[in-house]
């Protein structure tokens, strides 16, 4: 297993599709940073407008906790649909190319093979959200530095820098997980579609199906509860007033057994399917 993971770990190196990712990511950042700093101000006025009418706001709003919040919200599309695409290339290039009957005809088990290439799939996603964060960080602190944070969830919720950048913080592990969570639907996906270009459009259709069910009722509390449309959200809950820290730990447990559920019924049809 472990020259399996060295194995993928060299392809994810080597090969141009992942910076092209990480270029992407950094082209998201740097987007939201320079909108935010020419007109970010503006922004906060209009929507602040009324409220400066009747309460008296000490320092800009407009720092570095509000713009890694405004990043975070590259977690509903953007930053999924990148992670997919590079993901599910796991996969189909190894049909692609050729090169899975290759790998086949060696000694090694299709089911130690396939869950390499999950088990890499979870490090690259865990990699990036921690680059991001980092980099969001500094660039964030750097050129804005540290406020309080305001963010309009219903209703408009204050944060105290110190307590907002511990929320941001927990917010990125917990969008860690719904990340890893669509990762290893990528790959999934992958196993059962082959073509790459499929596959990404199968991920994409994949992620809209799931924002969409997130805001609908689907009318049984067990599915608006646990279904994982329903949980992908979570780290949003942070940024509520009255957090439920409980509830958000189940969440992610849950959405963890669905990564486990997906990842385990790729192995199954991989190792029981015909390699030709």
């Amino acid at each position: 297993m472990r020259s399996l993971l060295y194995a993928e770990m060299l392809k994810l190196v080597k090969q141009s599709k992942t910076y092209y990712a990480l270029m992407a990511i950094l082209v998201i950042e740097l987007l939201i940073f320079i909108t935010a700093y020419y007109q970010g101000s503006t922004i906060l006025d209009l929507l602040l407008d009324n409220l400066k009418q009747s309460f008296y706001f000490e320092g800009t709003l407009l720092n570095g906790n509000l713009i890694m919040y405004i990043v975070l919200n590259s977690l509903w599309f953007n930053v999924p649909l990148i992670l997919m695409i590079v993901t599910s290339g796991l996969v189909t290039d190894e049909y692609k190319d050729g090169t899975l009957q290759t790998v086949m005809l060696q000694a090694v088990k299709k089911w130690k093979f396939i869950l390499s290439k999950y088990i890499m799939a979870v490090l690259f996603t865990v990699t990036i959200i921690a680059l991001m964060m980092l980099s969001t960080f500094v660039m964030a602190y750097s050129i804005f530095g540290k406020g309080d944070l305001v963010v309009y969830i219903n209703t408009l919720n204050f944060f105290k820098s110190t307590d907002a950048f511990h929320r941001i913080c927990w917010a990125f592990a917990s969008g860690t997980v719904a990340m890893v969570f669509y990762s290893v639907v990528s790959v999934t996906l992958a196993i059962f579609v082959k073509d790459s270009a499929k596959t990404w459009i199968a991920a994409a259709l994949f992620l809209i199906i799931t924002n969409l069910l997130l805001k609908v009722d689907l009318g049984v509390p067990a599915l608006n509860n646990y279904f994982f449309p329903k949980l992908i959200d979570t780290w949003q809950q942070l940024f509520y007033f009255e957090t439920n820290w409980l509830a958000i730990g189940i969440n992610n447990a849950i959405l963890i057994i669905y990564c486990l559920i997906f990842s385990t019924t790729g192995t199954y049809f991989f190792n029981k399917k015909d390699i030709g």
